[in-house]
């Protein structure tokens, strides 16, 4: 049986609380010919990078990135949206999780 898919596509501000301290980024979610493609982006460090292997399955998504600022890093996502709020974690190999929040700073498909 399908989940329900709530539309997640539009821009994001989200928050992750990291032991280097709150990182702010920006997350866009496009969809084109059915396949779900996103961005994020550091709002410290400028840096912007493509997320590969992103999922979703009724409101939950997933994905991976690699940063480099402020530290070389591979983060897996796995967040579940809700209306125009996002939460979840976002794991670098052996650290701890760190929790990630986020609302909605554009409505779906605009």
């Amino acid at each position: 049986m399908n989940e329900p898919r709530p539309p997640v596509e539009g821009t994001w501000e989200l928050a992750i609380l990291t032991p280097l301290g709150r990182q702010h980024t920006v997350l866009t979610l496009t969809r084109r010919d059915g396949r779900l493609t996103g961005t994020m982006r550091d709002v410290r460090h400028g840096e912007q990078v493509d997320l590969v292997e992103l999922e979703q399955h009724g409101a939950r998504l997933t994905w991976a990135q690699s940063i480099t600022r402020p530290m070389r890093l591979n983060l897996a996502f796995d967040v579940t949206v809700d209306g125009a709020a996002m939460s979840g974690q976002a794991k670098a190999g052996r650290l701890p999780a760190s929790r990630v929040t986020g609302q909605r700073a554009t409505p779906a498909g605009g």
